[in-house]
């Protein structure tokens, strides 16, 4: 299973059948018991309750159907999948221990995971994963530990060495703010920097990368590359432009957007725009949860966890700032997570408090969203994940 002599050895046989032509009812007869899962997709969800769900997909109709639970022990708050391989990978995000990372293989057949590896991070409740595909490395944010972790990944999608750990420090006036909190990575558009934003030390920290040895580097002591946030912001995650000139920053405690310019030359960030994600007659506690962009760059969704909503804003191509176009129900209460599909038409809604992950249509013209009434229950979901 490490190295998928199964998968390989099934994939010769059928061309050679090919070849000879003689797999025409056999082959037939197979195909049938799952010709009604060709067309569909796994979704894989992390829970609150260590556990991970699997999920069924139809990308044709938006149908949504539960398969059931098919990994558990794991507090996998946190589910990435490979976008070429059929591996999952999940976190342990449990601050009484040191944190890691598991890599699962997918039966597309059935859902089902097989364990393949597991690295320690050296840091404590890991909570996030960002897959760097050209260098196959995965970072992991130890929310808890305050730092990021760098693991290599093989060709087959099983999980190397840990290959570094960079630490931080730092603090806020907010009562969660005591440490420093990383929590999330991604590498910037040239390859050489890592963006983390940390929640306790109102920072983006700024980490040369190296996609050769799949190592972080510390910021410079002397001239720090962090980016500063507003003190008790609260930076949680993070997405890329389309063409890489702009950053786009979710804040967790102050619920904001913010629009920052990158220069990959000078490895710095700067505020072109700051937008609040809340309501104007909102009084209540402000809480961001997730942020990313259409695939063509020219919408960005957000979710407001603290009104239970999601929100759209159209992207500005040249100046990169947003423009608010729509503001929906999420379909259940705290919104933790989404997915947007690859076909860039469908938007999954993983609602923690209400235990539902909800099925909304994307108009690929205006970038709007709409709840197609599709859902499926099931306790804390809290991210997702598709698996093709």
């Amino acid at each position: 299973m490490r190295r998928y002599g199964v998968i390989a050895a099934f994939a010769a046989t059928m061309s050679a059948c090919a070849l000879i032509g003689a797999c025409s009812s056999t082959a037939s007869n197979t195909t049938m018991a799952s010709s009604n899962q060709d067309h569909t997709d796994l979704v894989y969800v992390g829970t609150q309750e260590r556990q991970i769900q699997a999920l069924r997909f139809d990308p044709a109709t938006g149908k949504l159907t539960m398969i059931g639970q098919v990994a558990q022990g794991l507090k996998a708050t946190w589910v990435a999948a490979h976008p070429e391989l059929p591996v999952l990978y999940s976190v342990d995000d449990d601050n009484a221990r040191e944190g890691s990372v598991t890599a699962f293989a997918v039966n597309r057949d059935d859902g089902a995971l097989t364990r393949i590896d597991e690295v320690a991070t050296q840091g404590s409740g890991t909570t996030n994963l960002y897959l760097d595909l050209p260098s196959m490395t995965l970072f992991a944010a130890n929310y808890g530990g305050g730092s990021v972790s760098t693991i290599a990944v093989n060709q087959d999608g099983s999980l190397g060495a840990r290959k570094s750990t960079v630490k931080e420090t730092g603090s806020g006036p907010n009562r969660r703010q005591a440490g420093a909190h990383a929590h999330s990575a991604v590498v910037d558009s040239s390859g050489r920097y890592a963006l983390v934003p940390d929640l306790g030390a109102d920072r983006v920290f700024v980490y040369p990368f190296d996609r050769a040895t799949h190592a972080l580097s510390p910021d410079d002591a002397a001239v720090s590359h962090a980016f500063v946030a507003p003190p008790g912001s609260g930076p949680r995650h993070l997405a890329v432009g389309a063409d890489g000139q702009f950053v786009y920053l979710l804040t967790e405690l102050s619920a904001d957007v913010m629009v920052l310019r990158w220069d990959a030359s000078q490895g710095r960030l700067t505020t072109v725009q700051t937008v609040s994600i809340s309501s104007p007659a909102f009084q209540g506690v402000k809480s961001g949860a997730e942020i990313a962009l259409s695939r063509d760059g020219r919408s960005a969704y957000v979710e407001n966890r603290a009104e239970n909503t999601l929100v759209v804003y159209r992207v500005s191509p040249d100046s990169g700032r947003l423009a608010l176009v729509q503001r929906v129900p999420s379909g259940g209460e705290k919104p933790w997570g989404f997915a947007i599909h690859p076909s860039g038409k469908w938007l999954l809604v993983a609602n923690q408090r209400s235990g539902r992950v909800n099925v909304f249509s994307i108009d690929p013209a205006s970038g709007e969203v709409a709840d197609t009434g599709q859902s499926v229950e099931m306790a804390t979901p809290v991210s997702l994940a598709f698996v093709r």
